[in-house]
């Protein structure tokens, strides 16, 4: 990929900015190689296709599966190859390089915690969404999650025909029923004391950049959930004349009228773009 004047502005404005408040969706995610359908799906779930004739890792998290072990089976074979077993991102290091000298903050949907295994400061994250290494009780009986790296490790080796052991199935260690991934699919999701303190950091951060040169740079973000990102980020920009709006994004890369003259959009593989832009700083 060649540098392009948009990726020159681009880089520009990251020179330019005091503080970067980023929003990083499924598309950064996806350059990084964390698809959830095609070949990598078909490596690490061939078997749960044949029998259960779903074609991708999303709604194999959704399937009714007709008991806990084949469930848990499916879900700790996802959270294991979408959480723990994790090379490192060149990505992720490149954004790194990228903003490591500025007031920068994360902002994401994503719950692969891709950013704090690439070196992200966790004190500058909100994953707004959950993460695949917590669980929680599913009524829920009370606030709390609980990490599950141990337990889904156990589950991986134990497996056998796409089932767990019943002794594995996770239990809620306070009412004794069954126990949730915390991802926000409904009002279930708990907000728990280290999602609260993450919000607070982020209220804080943007108190802080109400004015002044910020650059709201938003990689990989669809109109899924575009109150949580894209809506925020044009809004904040149209309130602030010194900020910059910048998106980056294989395939949506839509920016309104209304903010045009303060904002960059760059078209292309995210990855590509964040190592032109590195390698630039260097």
């Amino acid at each position: 990929m060649k540098a392009s004047k948009e990726i020159f502005l681009l880089g520009k404005a990251i020179e330019d900015a005091d503080a970067v408040l980023i929003g990083a969706g499924a598309g950064l995610s996806a350059a990084a190689g964390y698809t959830y359908a095609g070949e990598r799906f078909q490596k690490h779930f061939a078997d749960f296709a044949r029998k259960y004739h779903f074609h991708d890792m999303y709604s194999g998290g959704f399937y009714p599966y007709p008991t806990e072990e084949e469930k848990w089976a499916f879900w700790s074979r996802n959270i294991y190859c979408n959480r723990y077993d994790q090379p490192k991102s060149a990505g992720h290091e490149a954004l790194l390089h990228i903003v490591r000298e500025k007031d920068y903050f994360v902002l994401t949907t994503n719950v692969d915690h891709l950013f704090q295994n690439n070196g992200f400061a966790k004190e500058r994250l909100f994953y707004t969404q959950g993460d695949y290494g917590l669980w929680q009780c599913k009524t829920p009986c009370h606030g709390k999650t609980y990490d599950n790296e141990d337990a889904v490790r156990r589950m991986i080796a134990a497996e056998r025909d796409m089932r767990i052991p019943t002794e594995l199935v996770p239990k809620c260690p306070v009412c004794g029923g069954a126990m949730e991934m915390n991802l926000r699919c409904d009002d279930t999701f708990v907000e728990d004391d280290g999602w609260r303190k993450a919000s607070e950091r982020y209220r804080e951060f943007l108190d802080h950049q109400k004015t002044g040169r910020i650059l709201y740079l938003e990689l990989g973000v669809g109109m899924n959930t575009p109150g949580i990102i894209k809506f925020p980020f044009w809004r904040m920009t149209a309130e602030n004349p010194a900020a910059v709006f910048a998106t980056v994004n294989q395939e949506e890369s839509y920016v309104p009228k209304e903010i045009e003259s303060q904002s960059i959009s760059v078209k292309g593989d995210i990855r590509e773009v964040l190592a032109l832009l590195a390698e630039h700083k260097a």
